[in-house]
């Protein structure tokens, strides 16, 4: 007999210089990023908040597990391209519903600036200057 295949839904999170690639499949509400609990790859309790964000929202705190791989940037970055790919991961489970609806997850996730890309990356350095704006000291004599 072939066992059912679990449903799951899968989004792709960017901020920075980060890329995320979110799994949510029906579970408990565990989350590990690249094969680690999430509380111990995240050095900041502020941090795993911020990128539970979109199931705090949606009050699916304990519904999914959700598995990422997440490859480039620092922690920060990391963690808004995680909270993006959940925030997005849950549009396609909420796709079938009617979004005209007050408790549509994209009104909730929209009304809480959760679905919009932060496309803001660091600025390339520039020739005579020590970083992209800051000039070498000016010394009058």
């Amino acid at each position: 007999m072939a066992k059912a295949k679990k449903q799951c839904w899968k989004a792709t999170g960017r901020r920075k210089q980060a890329v995320a690639q979110v799994t949510l499949v029906g579970g408990t509400g565990n989350i590990v990023v690249n094969g680690v609990d999430v509380n111990d790859y995240m050095p900041y309790q502020t941090l795993v908040m911020d990128l539970k964000q979109p199931l705090v929202a949606t009050n699916n705190e304990n519904r999914f597990d959700i598995n990422v791989v997440v490859r480039g940037g620092g922690f920060s970055g990391q963690t808004g391209a995680i909270r993006l790919g959940i925030a997005r991961a849950l549009l396609e489970f909420d796709s079938n519903t009617d979004q005209t609806r007050e408790d549509s997850y994209r009104k909730v996730l929209k009304s809480s600036k959760l679905i919009t890309r932060d496309d803001r990356i660091k600025e390339r350095k520039k020739y005579g200057l020590k970083k992209a704006r800051r000039a070498p000291q000016f010394s009058k004599r």
